[in-house]
């Protein structure tokens, strides 16, 4: 006859198995409902992952009211969700999504966007002469096609972006740019611990044409503006989105790129 708490051990193993097949059919069973994604409008109602302390869940939901979100400490972690199944998608700028695509050929950005944005660099409201100097660069660039080549080996369909150019200065006059290199590839660290991207690049013309010498001030990103106001820099850049509210405190250069809030979904094979 079998004794009682032999009898209770059985019966507590039976359901701890029995909790743990559920479990694992139930989390089988919210990924396989994931509806495969082709197009931005199937995102309406979706589950999407954001980074924290971005305005991304707000830029989503201006255009898919009924969107739930899961929230991730920096957007590759949200990626990294949607290439699990724990998300439906991921929403972030549109640069830094098809950066983090060409590195993963399971993930695709959809070229619809969810907001549109231009991104420029900032100078101090009165600093007139210098916003001109940068928007003259800009033209430049995009007319000897330049800027295309550039476009080209920071944003690369596939693999990572190419090396930073050299640059030789014949002055050691110093003009600083303040920057946040969390923004790959417009300003991130490489493997040489160097600050490199598409903005570093483009400042460094700058100080060319100014016969200046670059001074790189790396720093967070929401320390940006109010180290332009306190003189600490001389411009910034970092994939900043040219807004109204911004423009009260800066003065903004020509539009050098169209991006904004994009969508990351895994690719249907």
């Amino acid at each position: 006859m079998l004794n009682f708490k032999k009898l209770q051990r059985v019966k507590t193993k039976k359901i701890v198995v029995l909790g743990l097949s559920l479990l694992i059919i139930g989390l089988m069973g919210s990924c396989a409902k994931r509806e495969k994604i082709t197009e931005l409008s199937q995102l309406k109602g979706k589950e999407i992952g954001v980074p924290m302390g971005t305005i991304a869940d707000k830029l989503v939901l201006s255009k898919f009211p009924n969107t739930t979100f899961k929230y991730y400490n920096n957007i590759m972690d949200a990626c990294l969700a949607v290439k699990t199944g724990k998300v439906d998608a991921a929403a972030y700028d549109e640069p830094i999504l098809r950066n983090i695509a060409a590195k993963n050929q399971d993930l695709m950005v959809f070229d619809e966007m969810i907001t549109l944005d231009s991104y420029g660099f900032a100078v101090r409201l009165t600093d007139y002469d210098l916003k001109n100097t940068i928007d003259i660069v800009l033209e430049e660039l995009k007319d000897n096609g330049l800027y295309e080549d550039m476009h080209k080996r920071w944003l690369p369909e596939i693999g990572n972006p190419a090396p930073m150019p050299e640059f030789h200065y014949a002055s050691d006059d110093v003009i600083r740019f303040g920057t946040s290199s969390v923004t790959e590839p417009f300003s991130f660290v490489d493997k040489n611990g160097q600050v490199v991207g598409l903005d570093i690049e483009i400042a460094n013309y700058i100080a060319m044409k100014l016969n200046k010498k670059l001074e790189i001030v790396n720093m967070e990103f929401g320390s940006l503006i109010p180290a332009l106001a306190a003189n600490k820099v001389d411009f910034i850049g970092a994939c900043i989105t040219i807004s109204e509210e911004r423009a009260k405190s800066v003065l903004f250069s020509d539009s050098y790129y169209i991006g904004g809030i994009a969508a990351i979904v895994k690719k249907v094979q």
